[in-house]
């Protein structure tokens, strides 16, 4: 299936996607003249080639990600340290949700590969699973663990015959996007599928 994502800051860098592969780059109006039978897929702000989370183990393997009806217990956000591995030494079905669970983040925050090397069985399928690519760790590390590192690690831009994998974000322009972080992000595809979709 045949499908035009366009962001509406960013017309001149529209994605045709074929099924898991972009078919072709350009300017919408060139893509839809071309492939008129194609579906469209319209967004606010910029679409671009998505971000490199450095942060894979520590993420995916360090922390534990509640389950939001675990809130009264442990709260919202992401936990650390000596008390995540006592909660997976407790119950170590507990890794394969929590990976998930953090999976499912780092697509809320256009991240469509992450970088370190993931020892576990349970965040390896998580990453597989979801379709996110695993590149190559920066030098150094911008700073503590997050789902919004700063900087922002941007990956090459977008070309025809390569995986349809890319981040759209409500923003005017990507200097924006450095400011507000990836917080921002209405849409990540991987593998030509959309797999988090924010409005």
């Amino acid at each position: 299936m045949l499908t035009i994502h366009v962001a509406e800051a960013t017309p001149e860098t529209a994605v045709l996607v074929d099924g898991g592969l972009i078919a072709a780059v350009g300017p919408y109006e060139d893509l839809v003249a071309v492939r008129p039978e194609a579906r469209v897929r319209q967004w606010p702000g910029i679409l671009t080639p998505g971000l490199l989370n450095p942060f894979g183990p520590e993420l995916l393997e360090g922390m534990y990600h509640p389950d939001p009806r675990e809130a009264a217990g442990f709260g919202t956000e992401p936990i650390g340290g000596e008390r995540a591995q006592r909660i997976f030494r407790a119950d170590p079905a507990r890794r394969g949700a929590s990976a998930r669970r953090a999976v499912q983040r780092l697509l809320a925050h256009g991240t469509v590969a992450v970088a370190g090397e993931l020892r576990e069985r349970a965040a390896l399928d998580a990453v597989r699973r979801a379709g996110l690519a695993v590149g190559r760790r920066p030098e150094r590390l911008p700073g503590a663990p997050s789902f919004s590192p700063a900087p922002l690690v941007l990956l090459p831009g977008l070309a025809p015959g390569a995986p349809a994998r890319f981040a759209v974000f409500d923003v005017p322009d990507r200097a924006t996007l450095v400011r507000l972080g990836p917080s921002t992000c209405v849409a990540t595809v991987l593998g030509g599928r959309l797999v988090f979709r924010g409005r």
